[in-house]
Protein backbone atom coordinates (compact mmCIF):
# COMPACT_ATOMS: atom_id res chain seq x y z
CA UNK A 1 0.00 0.00 0.00
CA UNK A 2 0.94 3.24 -0.49
CA UNK A 3 0.82 5.88 2.56
CA UNK A 4 0.11 9.58 2.96
CA UNK A 5 3.65 10.28 3.62
CA UNK A 6 4.75 8.39 0.46
CA UNK A 7 2.51 10.87 -1.39
CA UNK A 8 3.42 13.81 0.26
CA UNK A 9 7.03 13.03 -0.64
CA UNK A 10 6.33 12.70 -4.24
CA UNK A 11 7.72 14.48 -6.86
CA UNK A 12 5.54 17.16 -8.08
CA UNK A 13 6.18 20.09 -11.21
CA UNK A 14 3.81 22.83 -12.24
CA UNK A 15 4.06 24.17 -15.94
CA UNK A 16 2.47 27.59 -16.16
CA UNK A 17 3.66 30.55 -18.36
CA UNK A 18 1.40 32.78 -15.80
CA UNK A 19 3.32 33.33 -12.51
CA UNK A 20 0.37 34.26 -10.84
CA UNK A 21 -0.77 30.35 -11.74
CA UNK A 22 2.12 28.74 -10.29
CA UNK A 23 2.36 30.82 -7.03
CA UNK A 24 -1.39 29.49 -6.28
CA UNK A 25 -0.47 26.20 -6.88
CA UNK A 26 2.79 26.24 -5.41
CA UNK A 27 1.11 27.88 -1.77
CA UNK A 28 -1.71 25.35 -1.68
CA UNK A 29 0.33 22.24 -2.45
CA UNK A 30 2.87 23.27 0.51
CA UNK A 31 0.20 23.91 2.77
CA UNK A 32 -1.24 20.35 2.48
CA UNK A 33 2.26 19.08 2.93
CA UNK A 34 3.35 18.20 -0.07
CA UNK A 35 7.66 18.63 0.53
CA UNK A 36 8.96 18.54 -2.98
CA UNK A 37 7.26 20.81 -5.45
CA UNK A 38 8.96 22.78 -8.38
CA UNK A 39 7.97 24.97 -10.95
CA UNK A 40 8.62 26.44 -14.11
CA UNK A 41 7.34 29.32 -16.51
CA UNK A 42 9.11 28.11 -19.13
CA UNK A 43 7.36 25.05 -21.08
CA UNK A 44 10.97 24.37 -23.84
CA UNK A 45 12.60 23.48 -20.17
CA UNK A 46 9.88 20.44 -19.14
CA UNK A 47 11.56 17.61 -20.88
CA UNK A 48 15.17 18.62 -19.49
CA UNK A 49 13.69 18.65 -16.30
CA UNK A 50 11.70 15.52 -16.45
CA UNK A 51 14.65 13.50 -17.72
CA UNK A 52 16.26 14.94 -14.77
CA UNK A 53 14.23 14.47 -11.86
CA UNK A 54 11.18 11.96 -13.34
CA UNK A 55 8.67 13.62 -11.17
CA UNK A 56 5.56 11.79 -9.96
CA UNK A 57 3.20 14.22 -11.65
CA UNK A 58 3.56 17.01 -13.62
CA UNK A 59 0.55 19.53 -13.34
CA UNK A 60 0.66 21.38 -17.02
CA UNK A 61 -0.69 24.11 -18.38
CA UNK A 62 -2.50 23.56 -22.04
CA UNK A 63 -2.28 27.40 -23.09
CA UNK A 64 1.24 28.77 -23.56
CA UNK A 65 2.65 30.86 -26.11
CA UNK A 66 5.44 29.37 -28.90
CA UNK A 67 5.26 25.76 -27.28
CA UNK A 68 1.78 24.72 -25.92
CA UNK A 69 0.97 21.98 -23.29
CA UNK A 70 0.34 19.14 -26.31
CA UNK A 71 3.93 19.60 -27.92
CA UNK A 72 5.20 19.39 -24.47
CA UNK A 73 3.31 16.16 -23.72
CA UNK A 74 4.81 14.53 -27.23
CA UNK A 75 8.55 15.39 -25.79
CA UNK A 76 7.54 13.35 -22.68
CA UNK A 77 6.55 10.72 -24.39
CA UNK A 78 10.54 9.81 -26.11
CA UNK A 79 11.00 10.38 -22.21
CA UNK A 80 8.57 7.97 -20.76
CA UNK A 81 9.13 5.09 -23.06
CA UNK A 82 6.64 2.79 -21.29
CA UNK A 83 3.61 5.02 -22.35
CA UNK A 84 2.62 6.55 -18.95
CA UNK A 85 2.28 10.28 -18.89
CA UNK A 86 2.67 11.60 -15.00
CA UNK A 87 0.38 14.64 -16.46
CA UNK A 88 -2.61 16.26 -15.09
CA UNK A 89 -3.31 19.02 -17.49
CA UNK A 90 -4.80 22.82 -16.84
CA UNK A 91 -6.83 24.33 -18.88
CA UNK A 92 -10.04 26.80 -19.53
CA UNK A 93 -10.82 24.99 -22.80
CA UNK A 94 -13.18 22.55 -22.43
CA UNK A 95 -12.54 21.20 -25.91
CA UNK A 96 -9.41 20.42 -24.72
CA UNK A 97 -9.50 17.94 -21.86
CA UNK A 98 -10.91 15.00 -24.42
CA UNK A 99 -7.64 15.63 -26.86
CA UNK A 100 -5.44 15.89 -24.01
CA UNK A 101 -6.94 12.93 -22.41
CA UNK A 102 -6.32 11.90 -25.82
CA UNK A 103 -2.67 12.05 -26.10
CA UNK A 104 -1.42 10.54 -22.88
CA UNK A 105 -2.98 12.94 -19.68
CA UNK A 106 -4.22 11.04 -16.82
CA UNK A 107 -6.35 13.71 -15.89
CA UNK A 108 -7.51 17.41 -16.38
CA UNK A 109 -8.62 20.21 -14.03
CA UNK A 110 -10.18 22.94 -15.31
CA UNK A 111 -9.29 27.03 -14.96
CA UNK A 112 -10.79 29.34 -12.70
CA UNK A 113 -9.31 26.20 -9.97
CA UNK A 114 -11.91 24.52 -7.64
CA UNK A 115 -8.88 24.61 -4.85
CA UNK A 116 -10.83 21.51 -3.33
CA UNK A 117 -10.86 19.45 -6.64
CA UNK A 118 -7.45 20.41 -7.48
CA UNK A 119 -6.56 19.10 -4.32
CA UNK A 120 -8.42 15.75 -4.76
CA UNK A 121 -7.45 15.07 -8.57
CA UNK A 122 -3.46 15.55 -7.34
CA UNK A 123 -4.04 13.05 -4.53
CA UNK A 124 -5.53 10.59 -6.18
CA UNK A 125 -2.82 10.76 -9.31
CA UNK A 126 -0.24 10.69 -7.55
CA UNK A 127 -1.13 7.33 -5.46
CA UNK A 128 -1.71 5.35 -8.77
CA UNK A 129 1.36 6.57 -10.20
CA UNK A 130 3.19 5.19 -6.76
CA UNK A 131 0.77 1.70 -6.95
CA UNK A 132 2.79 1.75 -10.52
CA UNK A 133 5.65 2.62 -9.69
CA UNK A 134 5.88 0.23 -7.00
CA UNK A 135 4.34 -2.50 -9.40
CA UNK A 136 7.15 -1.94 -11.80
CA UNK A 137 9.57 -2.21 -9.46
CA UNK A 138 8.46 -4.81 -8.00
CA UNK A 139 8.65 -6.72 -11.44
CA UNK A 140 12.06 -6.05 -11.98
CA UNK A 141 13.17 -6.92 -8.94
CA UNK A 142 11.12 -10.07 -9.28
CA UNK A 143 12.76 -10.75 -12.77
CA UNK A 144 16.16 -10.28 -11.64
CA UNK A 145 15.27 -12.73 -8.62
CA UNK A 146 14.64 -15.49 -11.20
CA UNK A 147 17.65 -14.90 -12.93
CA UNK A 148 19.87 -14.89 -9.70
CA UNK A 149 17.80 -18.12 -8.78
CA UNK A 150 18.02 -19.52 -12.29
CA UNK A 151 22.15 -19.09 -11.88
CA UNK A 152 22.08 -20.59 -8.48
CA UNK A 153 20.67 -24.11 -9.54
CA UNK A 154 22.65 -24.23 -12.44
CA UNK A 155 25.84 -23.60 -10.56
CA UNK A 156 24.11 -26.01 -7.90
CA UNK A 157 24.07 -28.54 -11.03
CA UNK A 158 27.43 -28.05 -11.88
CA UNK A 159 29.23 -28.74 -8.58
CA UNK A 160 26.66 -32.04 -8.08
CA UNK A 161 27.74 -33.38 -11.33
CA UNK A 162 31.62 -32.39 -10.75
CA UNK A 163 30.95 -34.31 -7.41
CA UNK A 164 28.99 -36.95 -9.03
CA UNK A 165 32.37 -37.90 -11.32
CA UNK A 166 34.44 -37.35 -8.60
CA UNK A 167 32.90 -40.08 -6.23
CA UNK A 168 31.50 -41.90 -9.24
CA UNK A 169 32.22 -43.03 -13.15
CA UNK A 170 28.57 -42.41 -13.87
CA UNK A 171 25.22 -40.36 -12.60
CA UNK A 172 21.69 -41.70 -13.72
CA UNK A 173 18.15 -40.64 -13.47
CA UNK A 174 15.08 -42.97 -14.83
CA UNK A 175 11.51 -42.11 -15.79
CA UNK A 176 8.77 -44.15 -13.72
CA UNK A 177 8.65 -46.39 -16.71
CA UNK A 178 12.46 -47.47 -16.05
CA UNK A 179 13.14 -45.39 -19.30
CA UNK A 180 16.70 -43.26 -18.21
CA UNK A 181 16.19 -40.10 -18.79
CA UNK A 182 19.73 -38.53 -17.79
CA UNK A 183 23.35 -39.97 -17.65
CA UNK A 184 26.27 -38.21 -16.98
CA UNK A 185 29.30 -39.78 -17.14
CA UNK A 186 30.75 -42.76 -19.79
CA UNK A 187 28.06 -44.94 -18.92
CA UNK A 188 27.46 -46.46 -23.00
CA UNK A 189 31.36 -47.05 -23.04
CA UNK A 190 32.12 -48.85 -20.13
CA UNK A 191 29.08 -51.22 -20.40
CA UNK A 192 29.25 -51.13 -23.88
CA UNK A 193 25.18 -50.99 -24.09
CA UNK A 194 22.49 -49.19 -25.45
CA UNK A 195 21.14 -47.30 -22.28
CA UNK A 196 17.26 -48.21 -22.86
CA UNK A 197 18.78 -51.56 -22.48
CA UNK A 198 21.07 -51.47 -19.65
CA UNK A 199 18.13 -52.67 -17.46
CA UNK A 200 15.98 -54.50 -19.24
CA UNK A 201 18.29 -57.60 -21.20
CA UNK A 202 20.20 -59.93 -20.32
CA UNK A 203 22.37 -59.68 -23.10
CA UNK A 204 24.26 -56.21 -24.36
CA UNK A 205 24.63 -56.13 -27.79
CA UNK A 206 28.50 -57.02 -27.72
CA UNK A 207 27.55 -60.87 -26.29
CA UNK A 208 28.42 -60.18 -22.63
CA UNK A 209 25.73 -62.07 -20.51
CA UNK A 210 24.87 -60.61 -16.88
CA UNK A 211 24.10 -62.94 -13.89
CA UNK A 212 20.09 -63.53 -13.75
CA UNK A 213 20.19 -63.74 -10.24
CA UNK A 214 21.65 -60.49 -9.54
CA UNK A 215 19.80 -58.99 -11.84
CA UNK A 216 16.73 -60.14 -10.10
CA UNK A 217 17.63 -58.80 -6.93
CA UNK A 218 17.93 -55.64 -8.27
CA UNK A 219 14.61 -55.32 -10.73
CA UNK A 220 12.88 -56.42 -6.99
CA UNK A 221 14.47 -53.24 -5.64
CA UNK A 222 13.09 -51.00 -8.67
CA UNK A 223 9.74 -52.91 -9.07
CA UNK A 224 9.65 -52.11 -5.32
CA UNK A 225 10.20 -48.73 -5.28
CA UNK A 226 12.97 -49.54 -2.21
CA UNK A 227 16.05 -47.34 -2.12
CA UNK A 228 19.36 -49.55 -2.64
CA UNK A 229 23.47 -49.02 -1.40
CA UNK A 230 25.96 -49.82 -3.05
CA UNK A 231 24.71 -52.94 -4.91
CA UNK A 232 26.75 -54.63 -6.79
CA UNK A 233 26.13 -57.19 -9.85
CA UNK A 234 27.72 -58.75 -12.49
CA UNK A 235 28.53 -59.79 -16.30
CA UNK A 236 30.66 -62.25 -18.06
CA UNK A 237 32.40 -60.95 -21.28
CA UNK A 238 32.19 -62.95 -24.44
CA UNK A 239 36.44 -63.03 -23.72
CA UNK A 240 35.46 -64.94 -20.69
CA UNK A 241 36.45 -61.72 -18.29
CA UNK A 242 33.89 -60.54 -15.58
CA UNK A 243 33.11 -57.14 -14.74
CA UNK A 244 31.56 -56.09 -11.71
CA UNK A 245 29.41 -52.72 -11.26
CA UNK A 246 28.37 -51.10 -8.00
CA UNK A 247 25.36 -49.21 -8.25
CA UNK A 248 23.28 -46.73 -5.16
CA UNK A 249 19.96 -45.39 -6.05
CA UNK A 250 16.79 -43.97 -4.63
CA UNK A 251 13.27 -43.66 -6.16
CA UNK A 252 12.00 -40.00 -6.68
CA UNK A 253 8.11 -38.59 -6.00
CA UNK A 254 6.69 -35.42 -6.53
CA UNK A 255 5.18 -32.99 -4.47
CA UNK A 256 1.66 -35.13 -3.80
CA UNK A 257 3.88 -38.41 -3.55
CA UNK A 258 3.05 -39.38 -7.00
CA UNK A 259 6.67 -41.96 -8.27
CA UNK A 260 8.31 -40.19 -10.84
CA UNK A 261 11.57 -42.64 -10.91
CA UNK A 262 14.89 -43.13 -9.67
CA UNK A 263 18.09 -41.34 -9.51
CA UNK A 264 21.68 -43.00 -8.41
CA UNK A 265 25.69 -43.36 -9.40
CA UNK A 266 27.34 -46.60 -10.31
CA UNK A 267 30.94 -47.41 -10.38
CA UNK A 268 33.14 -50.20 -12.15
CA UNK A 269 34.32 -52.00 -9.09
CA UNK A 270 36.24 -54.86 -11.20
CA UNK A 271 39.20 -54.19 -9.69
CA UNK A 272 38.57 -53.96 -6.38
CA UNK A 273 36.44 -57.07 -6.61
CA UNK A 274 39.57 -58.70 -8.05
CA UNK A 275 41.65 -57.86 -5.47
CA UNK A 276 39.44 -58.92 -2.65
CA UNK A 277 39.57 -62.17 -4.36
CA UNK A 278 43.24 -62.21 -4.40
CA UNK A 279 43.65 -61.23 -0.97
CA UNK A 280 41.54 -64.13 0.39
CA UNK A 281 42.84 -66.61 -1.47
Amino acid sequence: MISEQDILNAGILIVDDQQSNVQLLEVMLRDIGYLRVTSTIDPYAVCELHRKNRYDLILLDLQMPDMDGFQVMEGLKDIETEGYLPVLVITAQPSHKLRALAVGAKDFVSKPFDLVEVRTRIHNLLEVRLLYRKLENYSKVLEQTVLERTAELRESEARFRRLTELSSDWYWEQDEDGHFTKIFGPVLEMLGIQVDDALDNTRDDQGARWNVTERKILEANLSARRPFLDFVYSRTNPDGSKQYLMVSGEPMFDSSGRFTGYRGIGKDVTETMYSKDASSI
